[in-house]
């Protein structure tokens, strides 16, 4: 092979090389694979609110088939109704004295931030707390004076009474009544004549006689007052106190009762004619609901009838006639609904005065103020004129 030859096949090699080379570079140039995203930082969930912590202070005992029992329950429904929202507790057998405040103050002490007192007897103490301890939240029970931080709630008993009422004066086989009192406030006063009035509006005859037992809570005394009643002729029974002794009484000597602020059934139920209950649950819920959303204002009062589910007559007997039923049903949607009044004049009280003009209808002033019995109630209220 010449020189030539050899030349021209280095020269052919060198330019297929470079061929090769610009091939290579014009071809698709090959991307690096992404990295990978990073994975998500799970953020950390937010905070659980505290529980708002509630307080009941109870004047009497939880089991005592009434108006305690009855508060209780509000309470058991508000912690269905808001679960680990709130938690509650109660202290029960509380008096009405200096010693209320003591334990009001241990409550607010724990945290509690909104504290119930279920008694009118502890309006002044709680009233003294609420000026110190301006950040806790105080609802009272059947009182009338408030402040910036504590408001005042009550149930229209009276509604209840005077439908029981309507029941006793069909019921009565002597036309005499008794009914057995704790404590000569408004509120009792109220009670006793709301029922004889709805006894008269069934039986214009009844005449309604009282004994004062001075306590809300006091089964001995409750007993020996029923006793007398029923030893003075009364044959059926009615009550403004807290447990069943007065329905007991009445079952175990063959006469008529009521049962009162709870259904009070099993306790007497040969005795038995209705119940006149109170359910505080609503109210409660409400509270406890503007308490949670920051909308609770104090300086208020709220009074609560068959209107809003607070008051209502319950398990009334078989042997009731269907006409009286129908009557107090009647009663109970005109409460409802407001085209019945209960307390409208022409009203006169026991020695004939008249303190209710007719058509007139009280208003809550008037009654919040009662110091009178109605014409059909006996004798004199304690302390009065």
């Amino acid at each position: 092979m010449t020189d030539l030859q050899k030349r021209s096949l280095l020269k052919a090699a060198a330019l297929t090389a470079v061929a090769s080379a610009a091939l290579v570079g014009c071809g698709k140039k090959e991307e690096p694979a992404p990295a990978p995203a990073p994975a998500p930082v799970a953020s950390a969930p937010a905070p659980k609110p505290a529980p708002l912590k509630i307080a009941f202070a109870y004047v009497g005992p939880v089991g005592d088939g009434g108006w305690t029992f009855a508060h209780d329950n509000g309470r058991k429904a508000l912690e269905k109704e808001f679960g680990d929202k709130i938690v509650t507790s109660f202290v029960e057998n509380v008096p009405e004295s200096a010693d209320a405040e003591r334990v009001i103050r241990d409550m607010a002490g724990q945290g509690n931030k909104l504290i119930f007192g279920t008694t009118f007897g502890y309006m002044e103490p709680m009233l003294k707390v609420a000026a110190d301890l301006k950040d806790v939240k105080f609802e009272h029970a059947t009182g009338y004076k408030q402040a910036e931080n504590m408001r005042t709630y009550d149930s229209r008993t009276y509604e209840g009474a005077y439908m029981a009422g309507v029941i006793a004066g069909k019921m009565t086989k002597s036309n005499t009544l008794g009914v057995v009192a704790s404590i000569p406030i408004p509120e009792v006063i109220r009670n006793i004549n709301s029922f004889t009035l709805g006894a008269q509006s069934s039986n214009p005859k009844v005449k309604t006689k009282v004994v004062w037992v001075n306590g809300w809570f006091d089964p001995p005394k409750e007993t020996e007052a029923a006793t007398s009643l029923i030893n003075g002729g009364a044959d059926v029974l009615f009550q403004n106190t807290d447990s069943p002794a007065v329905l007991k009484t009445a079952e175990a000597k063959g006469k008529r009762a009521f049962g009162w602020d709870s259904d009070m059934t099993a306790y007497g139920p040969k005795a038995h004619l209705a119940s006149a209950v109170i359910n505080w649950g609503p109210y409660y819920i409400k509270s406890t609901r503007e308490a949670l959303e920051g909308n609770w204002k104090g300086g208020s009062a709220a009074w609560w009838g068959v209107k809003e589910g607070a008051i209502d007559i319950v398990s009334i007997a078989e042997d009731v006639p269907a006409d009286t039923k129908a009557k107090v049903e009647e009663v109970k949607k005109g409460l409802s609904d407001g085209s019945f009044v209960i307390w409208k004049g022409p009203i006169v009280d026991n020695t004939g005065k008249e303190q209710l003009a007719k058509d007139a209808v009280a208003d809550d002033k008037f009654l919040g103020g009662l110091s009178f019995y109605v014409k059909g109630v006996e004798g004199k209220i304690p302390g009065g004129k």
